[in-house]
């Protein structure tokens, strides 16, 4: 009777560890969505959209601005914010709301990698990217990714799919107005605390290398595996592109987030958040 007991467990444990396998790579495969057209995704999430341009005419060099799991959050806001100051026209792509994603129960399933993984959130870079480069007030030729989090995970896992030139799962085809190569005009990217892991597409693929990348990591990160994302960048550094990563000390993931849930182990600080700030603005200085 044990021995049958534990072979039956044994089964058990192995059919839920496949389970967790297969859906942790059903993102690369398109397995979990309705798949729409450029013109109706940007439907969907257009009203999701806000736009925070800074003074003058233009034409502003832009930033497109991913969230972390839980949708916008302060953090987002306040980055709008200083990138306004600086010049930066940006666009933050609310990927919750339009989709009823917004509420706790809701995003919790985004932030375990149940419901719009990096690359299904890949599609809502390529529309916002479409409604960004439409503008006369931006400069298409200056643009910049900032994703935290899962929107860094998102923000990874588009170039991945545009340099290797494959639609993102969620979308029939690339929008029509993106040039050949989908990420052209893209300078850099800023990666604050992003997930790394064997569900995201950058951990096996190749991602371009025509652009720079900084990476905000947390040391020992007790919510996504830090030594994941120096890999991706150490691979990166093998290829001769521009790199760069710090990794901030005493502080949690998501420290520059001051609106965090109820019980959350997650603390806001102050301090590095503006030095995340003034290093972001650094880099987009350059490009």
């Amino acid at each position: 009777m044990t021995r049958r007991f534990l072979l039956w467990t044994l089964i058990v444990v192995l059919a839920l560890s496949a389970a967790f396998v297969l859906n942790a790579l059903r993102g690369r495969l398109g397995w979990t969505a309705t798949t729409l057209s450029p013109a109706e995704l940007s439907e969907q999430l257009s009203p999701g959209f806000t736009w925070t341009r800074p003074e003058g005419d233009g034409p502003f060099p832009a930033a497109l601005l991913l969230s972390g799991c839980d949708g916008p959050q302060d953090n987002v806001a306040r980055l709008a914010a200083r990138l306004a100051e600086a010049g930066w026209l940006s666009l933050n792509v609310d990927s919750h709301g339009p989709r009823e994603l917004d509420d706790r129960q809701m995003w919790r399933l985004v932030c375990a990698g149940q419901l719009l993984n990096g690359a299904e959130r890949a599609a809502d870079i390529a529309v916002a990217l479409a409604a960004l480069r439409a503008r006369d007030d931006v400069d298409p030729e200056r643009i910049a990714l900032i994703g935290m989090s899962h929107g860094g995970w998102a923000t990874l896992d588009f170039l991945v799919l545009s340099e290797a030139g494959t639609v993102p799962p969620l979308l029939t085809e690339w929008p029509a107005t993106l040039p050949a190569r989908r990420h052209a005009g893209i300078r850099g990217v800023v990666l604050y605390y992003p997930y790394c892991g064997q569900a995201s597409l950058a951990s096996v693929s190749d991602l371009p290398t025509d652009l720079g990348y900084r990476f905000l990591l947390v040391e020992e990160d007790t919510i996504v595996d830090e030594r994941e994302c120096l890999e991706v960048a150490g691979s990166l550094l093998a290829h001769d592109a521009d790199v760069a990563v710090t990794l901030y000390e005493g502080v949690t993931h998501s420290f520059d987030q001051q609106d965090i849930s109820f019980l959350s182990p997650l603390e806001f600080d102050r301090d590095a958040t503006e030095r995340a700030i003034a290093e972001t603005l650094r880099f987009l200085d350059t490009l």
